[in-house]
């Protein structure tokens, strides 16, 4: 009995031993597999984490890339810093020196790799659709349908798209659908307009922040010189005042729609059209274009003084005169068309 006893005691030590030296050899592949640099055939690599995925396939995908392995360390890794459960879905950049620590510490970090596509101020709503059709970092989802009826499929109580969505370079990671930059961008200016319109200097003719973001986008179609964009803010909102007739060509423009071949006539304002600001009082029924920041602010704090009229100086400096009577108008626009003819003669 004794015997026996004292092998099961031998065997029981060689299992201890046994153990302590996997252990031993466990511990140190460990620790040698956080120092390693990861393997990549290249400077940079872009890994993306699917949505919903776990840590554990995350580690095979980049085991099986020969990345870093096993995938074992790398889940083992993750549970020891708390961080199975902290992945973000998103397109990474893994570069050559990241050792397994920084991989996990990057992946639950939502530092992903971001993409870019830009509202232009000044542009239409059909040119907006344009340049998102032709985006190549934006997922495409919308039929022609769908962006006939913007509004509505992101549930906006606005009616009309024209307007509804904020000029800026927008950043978002990879798989960002059109539909979901659409709703970020008409979010972005539902809250620039309340902003803007809670700070205003308060104008008797403009009674809503929709009427607000229509004569920003007037303002804006009106001069590129964001330095006049008040002034001539200031010329409409006055002329809002006496019941005038805004009688500005880009709005006339708008509505010709694609009839509109880079001239205006006299039959162009004189056809009546709901845009058609020399035949209808008031602001039109939408927005024109995109208004920018300035654009905004222009209306929102227009400047001071009593200029019902303005044209451009016809200089070639891009400046308006801006004057209070149709008597010193004409005589502004007598002076446009002699600056004109000698800019003319000065080419030639």
């Amino acid at each position: 009995m004794k015997a026996i006893g004292s092998f099961i005691k031998g065997l029981f030590f060689l299992a201890i031993v046994a153990a302590l030296v996997g252990g031993f050899y466990v511990y140190t592949q460990y620790t040698g597999y956080l120092k390693q640099p990861i393997q990549l055939n290249a400077e940079t690599i872009s890994y993306e984490v699917k949505r919903g995925s776990s840590i554990r396939r995350v580690a095979k995908e980049l085991e099986a890339q020969g990345v870093m392995k096993p995938a074992l360390y790398f889940v083992a890794l993750a549970k020891l810093n708390k961080q199975t459960s902290k992945l973000k879905a998103g397109e990474y950049q893994l570069t050559a020196g990241m050792k397994p620590t920084d991989v996990l510490n990057l992946i639950t970090s939502g530092k992903a790799v971001q993409y870019k596509h830009t509202i232009i101020e000044g542009k239409s709503y059909k040119q907006l659709v344009a340049s998102i059709k032709a985006s190549e970092v934006l997922q495409h989802t919308l039929s022609d349908e769908d962006f006939a009826n913007i509004m509505q499929k992101i549930g906006s109580d606005f009616v009309h798209p024209e307007g509804a969505f904020y000029a800026d370079t927008y950043n978002f990671p990879k798989n960002t659908t059109d539909l979901d930059f659409l709703k970020r961008s008409h979010k972005m200016m539902r809250e620039k307009l309340q902003e803007a319109w809670e700070g205003r200097s308060p104008e008797a003719s403009i009674k809503t922040p929709y009427e607000a973001l229509i004569l920003a986008s007037i303002v804006e179609k009106e001069t590129g010189d964001e330095s006049e964009r008040p002034m001539i803010a200031r010329v409409f909102i006055n002329r809002l005042d006496k019941n005038m007739l805004l009688q500005t060509d880009p709005t006339v423009i708008y509505g010709m729609g694609d009839a509109y071949d880079g001239n205006i006539r006299k039959r162009d304002l004189t056809r009546d059209t709901p845009y058609n600001t020399y035949t209808r009082a008031g602001l039109t029924p939408t927005p024109i274009a995109t208004p920018g920041r300035a654009a905004l602010h222009a209306v929102m704090h227009p400047a001071e003084g009593k200029a019902l009229y303005f044209v451009a100086r016809g200089d070639g400096s891009g400046k308006s005169y801006f004057t209070n009577s149709n008597a010193e108008h004409n005589k502004a626009v007598a002076k446009y068309l002699r600056n004109q003819r000698n800019l003319r003669s000065n080419k030639q």
